[in-house]
């Protein structure tokens, strides 16, 4: 399978760089697995879609301000430290820039309250540190660290909030689950109210989504790590409801991740662990029936994983029509519905 088959060109202008208010006044794309049919909506339209009895499952991480802007201990030179993975209470894998010079030993200081050693390197360029403080690492980083947006989002975000989901409870992410950011508190409780059920399961998003497919067969592509975790309450609410006949369907890819990583015998069982799981076409899905999702980078691993659900010509046929009809791309546009 070639990298080129997921290309698809896209005009700059149509990248977001702004959030829609109110959150679910977006554009939504319907598109039906089986016809190939295109219909064109908005968000609020959503619950026309949904039967009673259907589970929406949601990833209820929230991104962290994970950009800490610091300088080298020796040197006094400006360093970038961006948080990815925690590993332990004090031990965290990074991303470093400069990364050249960023060697193990070397001591980075942010003020007086925290500092970082470099330990090692990681397999795909990054850094493992472990931050020396005093007090609550939480509490420091709300002071000193930056909230993080998408390289292709250029224009600075007045209210932070408004890159979190309404629903957002798991510290952790490096980025925003984007599917999810359309969603408003009205919108849930009417859900709810259609008996509906809501489930809540976290996996933290790594800059490894961003991360270029760099081969020109996808499937010599290696995915990075990202941590997930279920309760046993969001097991059962998936399980009753595929026992049922029902549908699942999942807010984002990264709940497609989180669901299809520990449901290959059809059932969720509740704990956590890390994924590195990559789904491209070929890939038998087992837990999910549908999906809400927002528009996706060209040659990237979820344009791939919605590929995969779908079938890549339909899916591109509809990206298509989306940049003919002027649909806003990525973190802060519009979304698609797919059946």
């Amino acid at each position: 399978m070639l990298l080129s088959d997921y290309y698809y060109d896209l005009p700059a202008e149509l990248i977001a760089q702004f959030p829609l208010e109110p959150r679910d006044h977006s554009r939504l794309m319907v598109l039906d697995r089986k016809t190939g049919v295109v219909s064109h909506q908005h968000f609020y339209n959503l619950p026309d879609y949904l039967e009673p009895g259907d589970t929406l499952v949601f990833n209820n991480t929230r991104v962290i301000p994970a950009r800490l802007i610091g300088t080298r201990a020796d040197t006094g030179g400006k360093v970038e430290v961006f948080l990815l993975n925690r590993l332990n209470h004090n031990e965290w894998e990074t991303l470093v820039k400069p990364g050249k010079r960023a060697r193990p030993g070397m001591t980075i200081k942010f003020g007086d309250e925290l500092s970082c050693e470099i330990l090692d390197s990681t397999d795909f360029g990054g850094r493992i540190v472990r931050f020396t403080f005093q007090g609550a690492f939480e509490a420091i980083l709300d002071r000193l660290g930056e909230t993080p947006l998408p390289p292709y989002i250029r224009e600075r975000l007045e209210d932070s909030e408004r890159y979190q989901t309404v629903y957002s409870r798991e510290n952790g992410s490096a980025a925003a689950p984007t599917a999810g950011l359309h969603f408003t508190e009205e919108m849930l409780q009417k859900i709810q109210q259609m008996g509906i059920n809501l489930a809540f399961v976290t996996l933290h998003i790594g800059l490894g989504t961003f991360r270029p497919v760099s081969v020109a067969d996808i499937t010599q592509h290696v995915m990075h790590r990202e941590y997930y975790s279920i309760s046993p309450e969001a097991a059962q609410i998936i399980n009753r409801t595929k026992e049922q006949g029902k549908r699942v369907i999942a807010v984002g890819t990264t709940s497609v991740r989180t669901l299809e990583t520990v449901g290959a015998s059809g059932r969720i069982e509740a704990g956590s662990g890390w994924t590195d799981i990559f789904m491209y076409p070929g890939f038998q899905f087992h837990m999910i029936d549908a999906m809400v999702t927002n528009f996706h980078l060209p040659e990237s691993t979820l344009l791939m994983l919605i590929s995969a659900f779908a079938d890549r010509e339909s899916i591109l046929s509809a990206y298509q029509e989306a940049v003919d009809k002027s649909y806003r791309f990525f973190s802060f546009g519009d979304a698609m519905l797919i059946l």
